[in-house]
């Protein structure tokens, strides 16, 4: 019996960029739905009735809610091809910290830099620096967070790199100059063709938070 994988989505969550990244590295053929977060269907409120969120992914009729636990879900069912989380159980327990550290800290701190303005955007953008910065501490000389191949806390993260234009154009700061050397693992990331093509272009990113999330939550 053939596989059936469905993807309910939407197109610049970062969070739905994870499962997006995870199916495109290990070849998973599926069918992609996208959902109007301003009018969520009858059926993404019913797979998943206690968030009501995407990304929910259906395998085989059962879904999985959350980006982390479908990423993970994604790498143990498809374990034979491209393996994200180490297998050492010490190194996996990191792995699962940090994408936890990325799930709780990078979203809203970044929503902060573009909704805010004045001295509130300024200690955003401060707040938004400091935590890539930790990052980039935790990255080191290594190539990938995992070590020398992209895995489950690169997955986590780098779907942020296409957010990465609208933070800095709306706050005006380089995230390069601040961070030049988790930039330089972005670029590494993109060399994966599942990853660069699971992105959305940056200034698609930025149009779509100016012109409808702005006005959706009130930024000025």
């Amino acid at each position: 019996m053939a596989e059936q994988v469905t993807l309910l989505d939407s197109w610049p969550s970062p969070f739905g960029m994870r499962v997006r990244i995870a199916l495109a590295l290990k070849g998973i053929d599926h069918e992609y739905k996208e959902e109007d977060l301003a009018n969520k269907s009858p059926l993404l409120l019913q797979i998943n009735p206690v968030h009501k969120k995407i990304p929910v992914l259906v395998h085989n009729g059962k879904p999985i809610s959350e980006s982390l636990v479908i990423v993970q879900y994604i790498d143990e069912v498809w374990s034979d091809k491209s393996p994200l989380l180490p297998a050492d159980p010490y190194e996996r327990a990191k792995a699962r910290f940090w994408a936890d550290f990325i799930d709780k800290k990078l979203y809203d701190a970044g929503t902060k830099v573009w909704m805010k303005k004045g001295e509130e955007q300024e200690a955003a953008k401060k707040g938004f620096v400091d935590i890539l910065k930790l990052l980039e501490s935790e990255l080191g000389e290594k190539p990938f967070f995992g070590g020398e191949s992209l895995g489950y806390v690169d997955v986590a993260l780098v779907p942020f790199y296409s957010w990465f234009y609208t933070y800095e154009t709306a706050a005006s700061f380089s995230i390069e100059l601040e961070c030049p050397t988790l930039m330089r693992w972005a670029k590494r990331c993109l060399g994966f063709d599942g990853v660069s093509k699971s992105l959305p272009d940056s200034h698609k990113i930025y149009d779509f938070v100016i012109n409808i999330l702005r006005k959706r939550y009130g930024g000025e």
